[in-house]
């Protein structure tokens, strides 16, 4: 039976020049190289520099992922930006994006569902292509999460950092198979119940700030990894595969630890794990696409290939998916 795949056509991805080394964040709070890379596996993390946007990232990985598709803004018809930094609270950021890379009418909007942005962006893109409606869409993970953190706080202004990347997808024909290339199983969930363990502690209609990023780490640690594995699992289920037949498993960049111990209770060989987060910490919704970009840079990641791809964010949100490259 012949159907239609939504498949990722071409990758990018930029981190701003900055670099802010954990020796850089002991000057300015209480902690150490020592003990973040113990407890996190983060060596360091890139700043956006003042004046650069989210917008702005996001532009430049928009840009390399459709040269790498072989087409141009012109060619563009859905601009999809998961972001939890909006440059502004409206426009969204997706229609700046379309502004500045000269995207010309079409739909354009924003994802707002923190980590898990990505994943949930993808799902709500396959649902344009797969269905007719985008012949090419563009979908971006852009966060400038270092604008959130209080630096007083050293169990948070350690573990985030800034960076953008970005897929371009097109609709493939398949034969509904799991050899099929493309997106083949999704899993998305939230829980509001657990907000306030991990949330922004300002807003427009609250405080009429943005506030700070707020976390209860120990908590959401044990959380991400149990809720994660249940998503990826049934992600797996419905793209009818087991975890084990992927070739890599391209997580949210949130924690070494966490990587380590999502992989773990899936039985899946730590081989087969992406992990940049060392290089760039959380970037959030960016951290997939980033991690992603980095494993077809170093020849890691090649076509044909079976991924695993997991997020989980504040909200709680969180979901997996599973594509052939």
């Amino acid at each position: 039976m012949s159907v239609i795949r939504t498949a990722v056509t071409g990758v990018g991805a930029y981190l701003p020049e900055q670099i802010v080394t954990n020796a850089d964040l002991a000057k300015i709070v209480e902690t150490s190289d020592e003990w973040i890379q113990e407890r996190t596996g983060i060596k360091e993390r890139r700043r956006a520099a003042p004046g650069q946007c989210t917008s702005d990232l996001a532009v430049e990985a928009a840009r390399e992922a459709l040269a790498k598709a072989g087409k141009t803004p012109a060619d563009v018809d859905l601009v999809i930006v998961a972001t939890t930094t909006p440059d502004l609270t409206f426009p969204a950021t997706a229609a700046i994006v379309q502004r500045k890379l000269g995207v010309p009418v079409c739909p354009a909007f924003d994802v707002q569902a923190v980590c898990s942005g990505f994943v949930y962006a993808l799902t709500v893109a396959d649902g344009f292509v797969a269905r007719g409606h985008a012949r090419c869409a563009l979908v971006i993970g852009a966060e400038t999460m270092t604008r959130l953190l209080d630096y007083a706080d050293r169990g948070t202004c350690v573990l985030f950092g800034d960076g953008a990347g970005a897929f371009v997808l097109e609709p493939v024909e398949g034969q509904g198979t799991t050899a099929d290339r493309g997106m083949l199983g999704f899993a998305l969930r939230a829980d509001g119940q657990k907000q306030d363990l991990l949330y922004m502690d300002g807003g427009p209609s609250s405080t009429g700030t943005v506030g700070h990023l707020r976390m209860v780490g120990a908590q959401v640690f044990r959380h991400a990894v149990v809720n994660i594995a249940e998503a990826v699992e049934a992600a797996a289920a419905q793209a009818g595969i087991s975890v084990p037949d992927v070739d890599w498993f391209v997580p949210h960049q949130a924690n070494q630890r966490i990587l380590q111990g999502v992989a773990h209770r899936l039985g899946l060989d730590e081989n087969k794990v992406i992990s940049t987060v060392a290089l760039h910490a959380n970037t959030s919704a960016a951290s997939i696409p980033l991690a992603f970009a980095e494993g077809i840079a170093d020849g890691r990641i090649k076509p044909g290939q079976l991924l695993l791809l997991e997020a989980m964010g504040g909200g709680f949100t969180w979901g997996a998916c599973v594509l052939r490259l």
